[in-house]
């Protein structure tokens, strides 16, 4: 629970000082953003450890195969880390550098994905006749 009152914190605060910057010195606010996206991301990552090791002890206790569980928690941070970048470019006015990295981002959790699907694949090719 304190950590969403960090989260939400940090975000008022910079909210307020970049509508006050703003007024006077607008180039400083993407600054002001950037800082305050990090400080929110560094938060929700430490929290993030904290569900992997949680993902990872019940995967072994279900007998998932471990690299599968890899590859999604990868998948996730890829997912994260290039909406952060893509919001930080959306702010900053240049969203055709977002929408390259969204797609970058897309093409590598697709690629990522490929030993899942072709294990899936495979298991459906056994259970059909």
């Amino acid at each position: 629970m304190s950590e969403v009152i960090k989260i939400i914190g940090i975000g008022m605060i910079a909210l307020i000082i970049i509508i006050v910057i703003k007024q006077y010195r607008p180039e400083f606010a993407i600054y002001i953003s950037i800082i305050a996206g990090i400080l929110i991301l560094s938060i929700s990552l430490q929290k993030m450890g904290e569900i992997v090791t949680l993902i990872q002890s019940v995967s072994e206790k279900a007998g998932i195969n471990g690299k599968f569980i890899s590859i999604l928690l990868k998948i996730t941070g890829i997912a994260i880390l290039t909406e952060f970048a893509v919001s930080v470019c959306k702010d900053s006015g240049e969203s055709a550098i977002a929408s390259k990295i969204e797609m970058g981002g897309k093409v590598i959790i697709i690629s990522m994905s490929i030993p899942i699907i072709s294990s899936l694949l495979e298991l459906m090719i056994n259970i059909l006749p």
